[in-house]
């Protein structure tokens, strides 16, 4: 979906009641500029912990998070991998692109897997980047049981992940997931998606 801001239905709830909601340790489904996702605040372990029970995913399988600006994301990049991430951020973000880089050591994050890497992305959505300035960086995964095809409306949401989740009704998500790649010599392509591999190495060879 396109990066507008999207009134919520009367009743609903909005950024701020979502953002106190993530404060105090819950899950919320937001729309994305993919599909419409599940967050958390990426520093509190419970709360990651609901997600991927909610979700039926191995807490093996670490989730990515999603920053607001590209300085949220170099607190979380160990010093080897900064300007190669800023190159692409520069290129790519806001937009469709997960970095896949080393994480930071010590970093006040619960994402799951070995805890040695991460993946960051700047969404191509006003509400999900205004989510992380109010609360940090956000623990983002689709909206979805572990499997099954992404939530692309808040109805999908409620239906199959529960009624009583907070859901942010943005319309209609019609994106795909984000391209995920893993940076090392050569980079790695983990999962396709809008941006293209080529586009990626070009970007870091330019640099």
């Amino acid at each position: 979906m396109s990066g507008a801001a999207h009134a919520s239905p009367a009743g609903a709830p909005d950024v701020a009641a979502l953002a106190e909601t993530l404060r105090g340790g819950g899950v919320v489904a937001v729309p994305t500029d993919t599909v419409y996702g599940l967050a958390a605040d990426a520093a509190s372990r419970d709360a990651v912990a609901r997600v991927f029970a909610l979700k039926g995913r191995p807490e093996s399988v670490a989730l990515p998070v999603l920053v607001a600006d590209l300085p949220q994301a170099l607190a979380l990049t160990a010093p080897g991998h900064r300007a190669a991430l800023g190159a692409l951020a520069a290129a790519f973000w806001p937009g469709a692109l997960t970095v896949v880089v080393a994480l930071v050591p010590g970093a006040p994050v619960e994402v799951g897997g070995d805890g040695s890497s991460i993946g960051l992305r700047c969404p191509a959505h006003p509400a999900v980047r205004a989510l992380c300035r109010a609360v940090g960086p956000l623990a983002v995964t689709s909206a979805n049981r572990h499997g099954a095809a992404p939530c692309t409306t808040a109805d999908e949401v409620r239906a199959v992940l529960g009624a009583d989740l907070p859901v942010l009704d943005g319309g209609s998500c019609t994106g795909s997931p984000s391209t995920v790649v893993a940076l090392g010599d050569p980079p790695t392509l983990l999962r396709t998606g809008p941006v293209a591999l080529g586009s990626v190495v070009e970007v870091l060879e330019r640099r």
